[in-house]
């Protein structure tokens, strides 16, 4: 008994800061902070922003060498080979450098310039050239195939692509006929040395005026494009500032491609708008190679995914191998925290782990766990101060603490999205008449203003830190020939929160084999993308449909799978 109360009693210490470190966190009193604090505050933390002249990438680089700052290092790369240092004067010379290639080829303000580069300096640098000249930057996610790539850039109607040989391979050019020009990395590296004595390429913007469009899936219908406006930076700065803990010390670890839009707001804007020392890492995914790196470049910030997390609670003891003192914060994104994995993390690393909840279209952190602030194990925290949280019921009215309803956060802020690409009825779907900004997720709120995630209430998946529209992959399912109907949903799984489970049916003249479904599922991953390939397909006689439309009924599907998975535990433990 005695020993139970011991561990529970460790384990609510966990729960809350220590004491002694309290102190160091920028934002210290955190009900004090949410009852006075204004947005234009964190306007004020930026330099031409608060005088009206809006660039991101100026705000991001440029300000920091004009501060004084050139000669501290803003990156450090490597892909398990090979390692690359920057300065941010560095940086600024190359950004400078792409971006008089760009106006030179006749990019103008608002233009959209899609970036198909694997993780790499390159691809960031990239992303901040494209911004400096005004356009709008698209990046895709490397792992893109063919047909997610045509989806992206024709709806977004791309005028050009900074993209490398390999990834070129996968860009339908045919098909996309509003592109004018495409640049691989190679020649636009070498393009541009006659542009070093010329005047800042850098073009002053409106707060309004388009950042960066991100792709997020929908559970019907194509990927829906995002489009964030300038002012989005000031509430990236200010969450990197209290959430993300970032000081001018800190070594930054995001790992996420700049293709999501954790890997875009809090791997490349938010660390760099607060001076942090940027790390990449060009490599794949590898327990002892992720430690190796934090031991090598002293990673003092870790924000990651909870798959990835508990990927490395699964291999126990490993972690001691490696000197990891240096870590001080951790953060987690894109799917529920496990209360076991932040007290996994406190064992192995002597640190919490920080949950934090916001979306594409939120462009910033909305709910956070904030490192001065106790934690609750299942909570994805309290509201950001300048955000209002709401529990609404399904007439969009409030509900009691305790009571779940729909999640809810009162507009605008300054990371809202800007629009939904050319379709303003999606756009105005998230919204209320009430004001309330609907985020298609279910929750309650405690009476400390905490809140806990109980689901979606529509079917996208979160699958290893990624989020998978269920129309997207049935849509490339029944392109192959031996599939007649489809229906996807997501299966619970211990190390990736959600497996893609396919139930298919097929067409006459194929018979089901194991062969046939791999066949299937690699069809799949090559033609969409590795993370939206089903993990298992099963193939059925029928699937449940609506009287009506002839809809596939996903729900229908999904409890079943419940219930068989229920079934086959009575079994084995009976």
């Amino acid at each position: 008994m005695s020993t139970r109360n011991d561990e529970s009693s460790k384990r609510e210490a966990i729960l809350f800061p220590n004491e002694n470190d309290s102190a160091l966190h920028q934002l210290k009193d955190y009900q004090k902070t949410k009852a006075h604090f204004q947005w234009a505050e964190a306007v004020n933390g930026l330099t031409e922003a608060s005088q009206g002249r809006w660039n991101a990438a100026y705000e991001c680089i440029d300000r920091h060498v004009e501060q004084g700052y050139g000669d501290k290092k803003a990156l450090l790369f490597t892909d398990g080979e090979t390692e690359r240092t920057f300065t941010f004067s560095e940086v600024k010379a190359v950004t400078d450098q792409y971006a008089h290639v760009l106006k030179n080829q006749g990019i103008q303000i608002g233009d959209r310039v899609f970036i198909f580069l694997p993780k790499s300096p390159e691809c960031y640098f990239a992303i901040l050239a494209t911004i400096k000249v005004g356009a709008i930057a698209g990046p895709l996610f490397e792992a893109f195939m063919e047909d997610a790539v045509r989806d992206r850039m024709q709806d977004c109607e791309a005028q050009y692509l900074i993209t490398d040989e390999n990834l070129a391979k996968r860009v339908p050019f045919e098909d996309i006929p509003s592109l004018k020009y495409t640049w691989e990395i190679s020649d636009l590296e070498a393009s541009g040395k006659e542009y070093i004595d010329d005047p800042s390429p850098i073009e002053w913007l409106e707060e309004e005026d388009g950042m960066l469009i991100h792709y997020t899936s929908g559970s019907t219908g194509k990927p829906k494009g995002v489009l964030h406006a300038q002012r989005s930076i000031s509430h990236q700065y200010i969450s990197g500032k209290w959430v993300l803990d970032i000081t001018d010390e800190d070594v930054y670890w995001c790992t996420s491609h700049p293709g999501w839009v954790t890997g875009s707001v809090y791997g490349v804007f938010a660390p760099w708008l607060n001076r942090a020392t940027v790390v990449i890492h060009g490599g794949r995914f590898s327990p002892k190679t992720w430690y190796e790196l934090i031991e090598r470049f002293g990673v003092t910030i870790w924000y990651s995914a909870p798959t990835a997390y508990r990927m490395l609670m699964s291999e126990g003891e490993l972690h001691r191998h490696y000197n990891l003192q240096s870590l001080r914060h951790m953060l987690s994104v894109g799917e529920p925290l496990n209360p076991e994995v932040i007290y996994w993390a406190k064992e192995a690393f002597n640190v919490r782990i920080h949950d934090t909840w916001w979306m594409t279209e939120t462009g910033g952190h909305l709910i956070v766990n904030l490192p001065s602030q106790p934690i609750k194990p299942g909570s994805m925290g309290r509201a950001f101060p300048g955000i209002e949280v709401g529990i609404l019921n399904e007439a969009n009215e409030l509900v009691s603490a305790g009571d779940i309803g729909k999640l809810a956060v009162k507009a605008p802020w300054p990371g809202l999205m800007k629009e939904i690409w050319k379709n303003r009825e999606k756009y105005d779907s998230y919204f209320t008449d009430n004001g309330w900004y609907l985020s298609g997720d279910m929750a309650y709120q405690d009476e400390e203003g905490y809140v806990f995630f109980q689901g979606r209430d529509d079917d996208l998946i979160q699958t290893a830190g990624e989020q998978v529209g269920p129309f997207e992959v049935e849509s490339k399912l029944i392109e192959h020939p031996a599939v007649s109907e489809a229906g996807v949903v997501g299966k619970k799984d211990e190390i990736r929160g959600e497996i893609i489970k396919a139930f298919i049916t097929l067409n006459k003249g194929f018979v089901h084999s194991e062969s046939l479904t791999e066949d299937i599922r690699i069809f799949v991953k090559t033609k969409l993308a590795a993370h939206a390939a089903p993990r298992e397909i099963e193939v059925v006689e029928e699937l449940p449909k609506t009287k009506i439309s002839g809809k596939i009924l996903r729900r229908v599907l999904k409890k079943q799978e419940e219930e068989n998975v229920k079934k086959k535990i009575k079994d084995v433990s009976a």
